[in-house]
């Protein structure tokens, strides 16, 4: 175990203005390391697929009114089924979205938003919550990384990165076969194929004992959604805590003080 305290929360990468609710996961974390010390652990779990987990909703400057945006895709395939971290941004998506901005954002995160050049979904909002210091003396532990998947403990749930139609995909495995659900109780079932740790990341079920053999984690502080499903019985080691309240959680934060 640590020798000091190690404050961890995780999420997937949840927008190029991060939701609210993770905002408050990092002001829950910096409160309890100014408690207790030790260090902060941002577990970003780039390896999901969900495209809808990168949406984005700002509010008008003049009208209040809510608007989403989201990142698009090269192609349909990368969209629905590669991961977050190879999810290609088009070269014209950041000048489009960059033009609409100033209605919703002070002209400072436009800048920064500007100034973001990375290649794929994960990496833009990483970029971004850099560039707005959230990322300030915090450890950042991404679950694409290949050493971080070689460290981590086997788990029976997993999904597999794979090719297929020209793409990198995240197929699960399901009664010995790699699958790709399309909604409902439709699976496309892909070709047998061996693969190696480096392609393994968790599901949700396996995903706490996933990370904590990587992480080590003393403390962890977890969301409204997460505080359903996590199985604390998977790592009875770890202090677990509810993150702070925060108003309209599902929208963007973008009220830092300057």
């Amino acid at each position: 175990m640590p020798s000091s305290p190690v404050i961890c929360f995780g999420q997937q990468p949840c927008g190029f203005f991060p939701r609210r609710f993770l905002y408050a996961k990092f002001v829950t974390a910096r409160r309890l390391q100014s408690e207790i010390g030790g260090e902060i652990v941002f577990f970003c779990h780039d390896s999901d697929h969900d495209h809808r987990e990168t949406q984005t909703t700002l509010r008008h400057r003049k009208t209040n009114e809510p608007q989403t945006f989201n990142f698009t895709c090269a192609n349909k395939v990368q969209r629905k089924f590669s991961p977050l971290f190879l999810k290609r941004i088009p070269a014209d998506w950041p000048a489009h979205t960059a033009r609409q901005l100033p209605n919703f954002v002070d002209a400072r995160w436009v800048e920064a938003f500007k100034q973001t050049t990375a290649a794929n979904a994960a990496d833009f909002c990483l970029e971004m919550y850099r560039r707005m210091g959230l990322l300030d003396g915090i450890r950042v532990v991404r679950s694409s990384d290949p050493t971080v998947r070689r460290a981590a403990c086997a788990v029976a749930d997993f999904f597999v990165d794979v090719p297929h139609e020209g793409e990198t995909v995240r197929a699960r495995l399901i009664d010995g076969a790699l699958k790709l659900h399309e909604g409902g109780d439709c699976y496309v079932t892909l070709p047998a194929t061996e693969y190696t740790k480096e392609q393994i990341s968790p599901t949700r079920d396996s995903r706490l004992r996933w990370m904590q053999s990587v992480i080590h984690c003393t403390h962890y502080i977890a969301g409204a959604g997460e505080q359903a499903y996590l199985n604390q019985a998977d790592a009875p080691e770890i202090t677990f805590l509810k993150r702070d309240p925060i108003d309209r959680s599902d929208e963007a934060y973008t009220d830092l003080p300057a």
